[in-house]
């Protein structure tokens, strides 16, 4: 049968592993290879790590873990709209890539919001609502979130920071929580 070039194989091919072992002895390479992972290796996508919200105008999982590329889904379980703003701490300006909104949801049993962000390279990304905080410099100038004083809630400012990182022990310290998209009971606006 001729071959098409549109046609794709139906064994799998590693364009840039080269070995010099022919028949058996190539296959069991090849092989080893593959189970060690050091060959083509096609890892099953990361699931989502969820991070809430709701009527106490907090982020339920403020601090969260993730792998380069993982995606984080905010979800609104509050009557009241959100936003979720990315921030440099050292220098006070705002992402234009790290910025969404949130729309609220109307009650229970409806629909949720969501907004989510993926990001490719390890570091620290920090965020707050600005709804419900607002940033302020610092003495010894670092810039963070300060409750808004008009918006209820507790104390603290609507704000958080996502690892984003490859260290498994960060990544396994996640908030419970954070594995579920809707949390039964947690609805509240």
């Amino acid at each position: 049968m001729p071959h098409d070039p549109n046609v794709r194989s139906p064994n799998v091919r590693c364009p840039n592993v080269r070995s010099p072992f022919r028949g058996p002895l190539r296959a069991a390479a090849l092989a080893a290879l593959f189970l060690s992972g050091a060959a083509c290796a096609w890892a099953k996508p990361a699931p989502p790590v969820y991070v809430h919200m709701n009527g106490a105008n907090e982020f339920l999982e403020n601090v969260v873990a993730v792998r380069p590329g993982q995606p984080v889904v905010f979800v609104d379980e509050d009557t009241g709209a959100h936003t979720i703003v990315g921030y440099n701490p050292a220098t006070g300006t705002t992402s234009k890539r790290f910025d969404g909104v949130v729309a609220g949801t109307p009650g229970p049993g409806h629909p949720v919001h969501t907004y989510t962000v993926r990001f490719r390279h390890p570091g620290l990304k920090y965020y707050y609502c600005s709804v419900h905080a607002e940033l302020a410099k610092e003495p010894g100038g670092v810039t963070l979130p300060k409750k808004r004083p008009t918006v209820g809630g507790y104390g603290t400012p609507m704000d958080g920071l996502i690892i984003v990182t490859t260290d498994p022990h960060l990544l396994a310290d996640n908030p419970a929580t954070s594995a579920h998209r809707i949390l039964p009971h947690f609805f509240g606006g």
